[in-house]
């Protein structure tokens, strides 16, 4: 059974200031989606799954998923702020998402086979894809709470242009995932790489911290504790404008009830993204050295 890839592309970009997921930066118009869905049918994913909002389904469809649908199954869910249990309310004065746990239960019925979890504005390099291929390869319903992460160094995932959000991660000494902890303004300083904590005070990050940026491998149980953790989660913050339910969250919940175990893959690739507009011309380099490498066509699409 090979694994579906869930992009998660609802994102409306407010710090980068556009639609960041449709940008262009490959030499004929390829966007960092199309590099992800490239990797993904090299290293054996079998279906492609978008979470988008229906605000720009018809451009989302237009450029990218009528364009590799010849190569691979692709399928897309909607996430709206109103797509809540049944029975539960919520302060209608909301207008931000529910954030990206959220995001990915919207995809429970489109998936029934091990999946990968990527952002759509983030490049994670072919061997992520690889690693987690295959460590679900010849996965059986057995390893139904067997779930996955592809880890990176906090040092190599930052901007140059402003504060992130990483999950902050823990493992023991079989690579297990332990702990984990979003922290959402994290930049690099004087001092090194910091972020404030509840209590407002300043925590120093060491260059080799292990962070997840989201690149989860889950199968189809993880659906079941999500709907229960929204659930929770959505009655306590119901009055809250801002709150988010983030992959993070979730997981860290499951871990720790050891509900289901999260083993930590590495893949040492160089990792690039777009959160703000001056990030682009870093990734449109790099994309760039990899086609002069070999590694990408000068045209993805033949």
């Amino acid at each position: 059974m090979k694994p579906s890839l869930l992009i998660l592309a609802a994102g409306i970009g407010s710090r980068y200031g556009g639609l960041k997921q449709l940008d262009a930066i490959g030499p004929n118009g390829e966007t960092i989606i199309e590099y992800s869905i490239y990797d993904a049918i090299i290293t054996g994913f079998g279906k492609i799954v978008f979470v988008i909002k229906e605000s720009i389904e018809k451009e989302f469809t237009e450029l990218i998923i009528d364009k590799v649908k010849p190569y691979i199954d692709v399928d897309f869910v909607n996430q709206e702020i109103w797509k809540v249990p049944d029975g539960i309310s919520f302060n209608s004065d909301r207008t931000k998402p529910w954030g990206t746990g959220h995001a990915i239960l919207m995809a429970a019925d489109k998936i029934d086979a091990p999946f990968a979890v990527i952002n759509a504005d983030d490049f994670y390099g072919r061997g992520a894809y690889k690693v987690l291929a295959d460590y679900y390869n010849g996965w059986t319903p057995v390893r139904e709470n067997d779930y996955s992460m592809v880890a990176y160094e906090i040092g190599k995932t930052l901007s140059d242009h402003g504060f992130v959000s990483r999950g902050i991660c823990q493992t023991d000494s079989s690579s297990f995932l332990e702990n984990v902890v979003e922290r959402t303004r994290i930049e690099r300083i004087p001092a090194g790489i910091a972020f404030q904590d509840e209590a407002g005070s300043e925590v120093i990050l060491s260059e080799q911290t292990v962070v997840s940026m989201n690149f989860w491998g889950f199968t189809p149980s993880f659906f079941s504790y999500l709907r229960i953790g929204f659930t929770n989660f959505i009655k306590a913050n119901a009055e809250d404008l801002k709150a988010e339910y983030y992959i993070p969250t979730a997981v860290n919940g499951i871990i720790q009830k050891r509900e289901a175990t999260v083993r930590v893959l590495s893949c040492n690739e160089k990792w690039y993204g777009m959160t703000y507009r001056d990030d682009r011309e870093v990734v449109v380099a790099g994309i760039r050295n990899l086609i002069e490498k070999g590694v990408y066509p000068e045209k993805l699409w033949g």
